[in-house]
């Protein structure tokens, strides 16, 4: 850009306005580098949830089945120990949805 010092205020304003325009989109470029640098973090976040998912399912499935034989094994009947097991599962599994879903409608 030269520097005179004779230019008319239109060709002024023309160059702040150019270089408004350049700031604007230099701004813009940031923006969507940074987002895509957020958005790559939170795939790689959901890949990693997703693989814990997997190895945590058949570990909780174990953990119930422990506690089954546990209950078998003090002396209850396999039907009983399965149902009191499961209702237990399913007894903490509502606790949680319900946890979640009141979060959500509070919004918090």
């Amino acid at each position: 850009m030269a520097t005179r010092t004779d230019r008319s205020i239109p060709e002024l304003l023309s160059d702040v306005l150019g270089q408004l325009a350049k700031l604007i989109g230099n701004e813009f470029d940031l923006a969507k580098a940074e987002l895509s640098d957020k958005a790559s973090q939170v795939g790689r976040g959901i890949m990693m949830i997703g693989a814990g998912a997997v190895f945590m399912i058949p570990a909780l499935v174990l953990i119930l089945m422990a506690a089954a034989a546990a209950l078998m094994h003090a002396g209850y009947s396999d039907p009983v120990a399965y149902l009191l097991t499961g209702g237990a599962a399913i007894l903490v599994a509502a606790i949680l949805i319900g946890m979640g879903i009141s979060r959500l409608a509070n919004g918090t």
